[in-house]
């Protein structure tokens, strides 16, 4: 009997949130290149920097490259550990001159899976705010999902697509869209490293107002040369990290 998509989605949430939750670096160093790209003023921009960030807090040392000033602060432009099918809050401006996105990660997502009953053909699960359906090409070995609000989603970010990785069964890339109208996209992409479910990629866009004008700005990001000290990195990043967010 083939899994139902909600079923799947549910599965895949879970063992994403048991993973990323006993999996957490202590610190990261990475390499970040972001491309800022507004289209319709046919103008771009790319800001290269050093990170290395305490995971606990998103507390991080930054430096612009090549020999640019350096900032205190969240890991720009999102930290490189972070789980969006959990419990966060996210906010997003850029235009040529800056990008600003400022994100606080709440506890990982378990979602409660009904036990198996000898005396049930069909369980069918019922999410009441995300409704999930497999794409053409998904497979057993790698799932597909596309996934729509249900009308009890207002507003806020949802997850309206998410491919498994077959050799992990993580999420390998995870799109974020927003109820309600907004055109922001979240698109990130993941990778496991040294036992770490890391993004590697990462693409923001939305549709910006500033003074008389209206306009889509599109941030590439890409990580490189990651790496996972035991230690702290930087001198800054020693001492006890701010507690981790609660369940809202």
């Amino acid at each position: 009997m083939m899994t139902t998509a909600d079923l799947a989605f549910a599965l895949l949430i879970n063992r994403t949130s048991a993973y990323y939750a006993a999996n957490p670096p202590a610190y990261m160093t990475y390499v970040e290149h972001t491309h800022v790209n507004a289209p319709t003023l046919g103008r771009t921009q790319d800001i290269d920097r050093s990170i290395a960030v305490r995971v606990a807090d998103n507390y991080a040392v930054m430096k612009d490259l090549p020999n640019g000033s350096e900032r205190t602060g969240q890991a720009f432009p999102i930290v490189a550990y972070f789980d969006p099918l959990s419990a966060f809050t996210f906010s997003y401006f850029a235009n040529l001159k800056r990008v600003d996105i400022t994100l606080q990660r709440g506890a990982p997502l378990t979602l409660a899976i009904p036990a198996a009953d000898p005396n049930v053909n069909v369980l069918v699960p019922y999410n009441s705010y995300w409704a999930a359906r497999y794409a053409p090409d998904s497979t057993d070995a790698a799932l597909h999902l596309l996934i729509e609000p249900t009308p009890r989603v207002r507003v806020g970010f949802y997850p309206s697509e998410v491919a498994e990785d077959p050799q992990s069964h993580l999420p390998s890339r995870i799109e974020m869209r927003v109820a309600g109208g907004n055109d922001e996209i979240i698109d990130l992409n993941y990778a496991v490293m040294n036992g770490h479910w890391v993004i590697v990629h990462g693409r923001f866009s939305a549709t910006q107002h500033a003074a008389f004008l209206t306009f889509k700005v599109i941030a590439d990001v890409t990580f490189s040369d990651i790496t996972f000290p035991s230690e702290p990195p930087d001198p800054r990043l020693a001492g006890t990290p701010i507690p981790a967010a609660s369940p809202p």
